[in-house]
């Protein structure tokens, strides 16, 4: 079992940045690809980016390319995501979650699942 909780979210202003953290426990989180997601409420939700387990590979959404970065540190469980000239429809819930296959983390298929943290940006 895996347990991943994400942290780092908060209220900003358009043009700012954010990281988010996704700390594992229970197993190490270098056994699994790592996927970031957000919704917002009454809508489906969308995949954000994902990091395979070495970090060699990543994967973004058009919508967050070239602003987002996610990375990990294995060594401390840990997996980020970096959030660079933030918009207000970037505003959602931010989950990670995490998958032994990054192609499968990556289309939103996991195995463990964050309970997320709220990210506001105000215009």
């Amino acid at each position: 079992q895996v347990q991943l909780v994400e942290t780092g979210g908060g209220l900003v202003q358009a043009g700012g940045s954010l990281r988010l953290s996704c700390e594992a426990s229970g197993r190490t989180l270098s056994r699994y690809a790592v996927g970031w997601f957000r919704q917002v409420p009454g809508k489906e939700r969308e995949r954000v980016g994902a990091i395979s387990r070495t970090g060699g590979s990543t994967w973004y959404a058009e919508s967050v390319k070239d602003r987002f970065t996610i990375s990990r540190d294995n060594a401390k469980n840990t997996v980020y995501l970096l959030m660079n000239a933030l918009k207000p429809e970037d505003t959602a819930v931010y989950y990670c979650a995490a998958n032994g296959e990054f192609t499968a983390v990556r289309v939103g298929v996991a195995d463990y699942w964050g309970r997320g943290t709220q990210v506001t940006i105000s215009s």
